[in-house]
């Protein structure tokens, strides 16, 4: 008995050793670990360290050197995007070793670019300086200036600095792309001003179709640049919006410019661009004038100012609004959650809901302005929106002018409208955001800058804005008109392009950016034209025989029942074409693919003057 409680205490002694060292064990394992993560974790720190270090001693070493000699570096200007188009904008602004970006946009797809959803910036030049980048700085919340930083932040995050009405909007972009958590916001008001590196960033408040647009007073070591942004000059904004701060050009110009960057895209208009208080006026009017008619009003759904007049003007004739249109819903609950727009407690219903309401108690506010075919407007002139259908009596009003290239696609849509019985209204609802000629004198007499680049605009905007500069008394040879790309050096003594960068369009089709180049564009653009033929061919493996076909299949180039004739000839013309190659190069695939190719369109091309694409698929069994 005893002998047996022994050797029970005895086992249990060895399970208890073995489980303290097997305890023991795993302890030594869990520090080994915590101590290889901490030397990962000190050599990430070291390496960043000593990127920082290095990029701060040769700042401090050209600093020196500069001193010594009495004399400040010269500040690059680079326009990435932005010139001799309209939209995309976005410069990179360099002095010594900080850069700083201004607005980051996208442009929307031209004809050609079948399938393109969106165009974004090549940022090659931002990702290999990406050490020296103080931070992004926003003049307003147009997709042509915040559109792109969702896709360029995943590449380089750094700081991000707008208004609060800009900073919302962008986000709202960042939380789609599940990167709001990553990025650094930073909301200013006009007359902040903002140190970045050499930089000294000041807002200064503007008027914009927009609200909350910014102008920018960049102090650098080589003098003050004013980069307008988009702007206008408008005495009375509506619902308190200050008009722009015309005294802080003033002053500014006293203190001494160096160089102006102003908006062109107005630089061929004569005159004044109209308040848009002035719309809320014609707003009142078509909406007393529309007793018993249901009001569709379709603009830009970042135009919050216009968003407001057209609820102000239900509003007063006892009218619910329904918003519709993703771009429109989104923007209208950001701006109402920041206060940018007011309206009573119950205006606003569900647009599906929209049935319980007579014809005569409704508007719709909508996306669709510019013809875009997935827009709301848009899908309800076909009859393919989900809840709303036009009926005859509709007063339609579109509260925008064409961007320049989209006039075929809105006068469509005006097309479908009109049919459908709609009453559609699309003069004198809409005033310009940018500034027409008299207003882009004003901002240079008072700038007084000393050199000028005009910006934002296609060439001939450009080169009138050019024009204007010159006939105000600055000096030709103070005028430079930039491209994309082009390294634009200045200091007090002069301005030069000194080199170019390279840049490419990258195309954002669905969820790929940057997948799709010039090269599937151009098959694209082919298959769209001419069509396309697939050749089906199987051969022998051992033999190199045909076992079957050719077999042709037409996709967009003929209807195959109406042209039989056409296809049995080419079919034969491509039996006879591989006799020939396959008694030859039987296992030169290439030349097999070639020959089909060739024999095949120089056949078309005699016979119907067609040359579609031509894709042979050669298997062997």
């Amino acid at each position: 008995m005893k002998q047996n409680i022994q050797e029970t205490q005895g086992k249990q002694n060895t399970q208890s050793n073995q489980a303290m060292l097997n305890n023991q064990a795993k302890q030594k394992k869990q520090a080994m670990q915590n101590k290889q993560a901490k030397k990962r974790k000190q050599d990430i720190q070291e390496k960043q360290d000593a990127q920082v270090k290095q990029v701060s001693s040769a700042k401090q070493l050209l600093h020196r050197k500069h001193s010594k000699h009495g004399k400040h570096g010269k500040l690059k200007i680079i326009p990435i995007g932005g010139m001799e188009q309209i939209g995309m904008n976005i410069t990179v602004f360099e002095y010594e070793d900080d850069i700083i970006v201004v607005d980051c946009g996208i442009a929307f797809p031209e004809n050609e670019m079948l399938g393109i959803d969106l165009v974004i910036p090549d940022i090659s030049y931002l990702k290999r300086n990406a050490l020296k980048i103080k931070g992004i700085f926003l003049t307003h919340g147009h997709e042509d200036h915040i559109g792109a930083l969702p896709f360029v932040l995943k590449e380089v995050n750094v700081p991000v600095y707008g208004t609060k009405l800009t900073i919302g909007l962008l986000e709202n972009k960042l939380r789609e792309h599940k990167i709001i958590d990553t990025v650094t916001r930073n909301v200013v008001s006009a007359s902040d001003t903002v140190k970045a590196g050499a930089f000294s960033v000041e807002f200064i408040g503007s008027n914009h179709s927009i609200v909350d647009a910014s102008a920018l007073a960049i102090h650098t070591p080589a003098g003050v640049v004013i980069h307008s942004g988009d702007f206008k000059v408008d005495y009375t904004p509506i619902h308190g919006s200050k008009p722009i701060d015309l005294q802080r050009f003033a002053q500014l110009g006293k203190e001494g410019v160096l160089l102006l960057m102003a908006d062109s895209t107005n630089a061929e208009r004569k005159g004044y661009t109209m308040s848009e208080s002035s719309v809320g006026k014609a707003f009142d009017t078509l909406f007393a004038e529309s007793s018993g008619r249901r009001i569709i009003v379709a603009t830009f759904s970042s135009n919050v100012d216009r968003v407001q007049q057209a609820i102000d003007a239900a509003v007063k004739n006892g009218r619910k609004v329904a918003i519709e249109g993703r771009s429109m819903i989104n923007v209208v609950a950001v701006a109402t959650e920041l206060g940018y727009l007011n309206m009573p407690e119950g205006t606003v219903i569900e647009s599906n809901h929209i049935n319980n309401y007579e014809d005569g108690k409704l508007v719709i506010i909508t996306t669709g302005s510019q013809g875009e075919p997935m827009a709301a407007l848009s899908r309800m002139a076909i009859n393919q929106h989900r809840r709303i259908q036009i009926k005859p009596g509709d007063r339609v009003i579109l509260s925008s002018t064409p961007i320049p290239g989209n006039e075929k696609t809105v006068s469509r849509v005006i097309n479908e409208l009109f049919k459908k019985g709609a009453d559609v209204i699309f003069e004198d609802t809409h005033v310009s955001g940018h500034a027409c000629q008299e207003e882009l004198k004003l901002l240079h007499s008072l700038v007084k800058a000393k050199f000028f680049i005009p910006v934002h605009g296609e060439y001939r905007h450009l080169k009138k804005h050019a024009e204007l500069a010159e006939e105000l008394g600055m000096p030709s040879d103070n005028i430079t008109i930039l491209a994309n790309g082009d390294v634009y050096e200045i200091d007090e003594n002069g301005g030069k392009i000194m080199s170019k960068i390279p840049l490419n369009l990258i195309f954002v089709d669905g969820l790929g950016v940057g997948d799709v180049g010039n090269i599937v564009l151009r098959d694209r653009h082919k298959l769209s034209q001419d069509g396309l033929m697939v050749v089906v061919v199987t051969l022998d493996k051992r033999t190199g025989k045909i076992i079957s076909g050719p077999d042709i299949l037409s996709r967009g180039f003929v209807y195959v029942r109406e042209s039989s004739d056409l296809m049995v000839e080419a079919k034969g013309v491509v039996s006879e074409a591989l006799i020939t190659i396959l008694a030859n190069n039987p296992k030169d695939w290439n030349k097999i693919k070639n020959g089909i190719k060739d024999v095949l369109n120089n056949y078309l091309w005699q016979q119907i003057k067609r040359s579609p694409m031509i894709l042979p698929i050669v298997t062997e069994i």
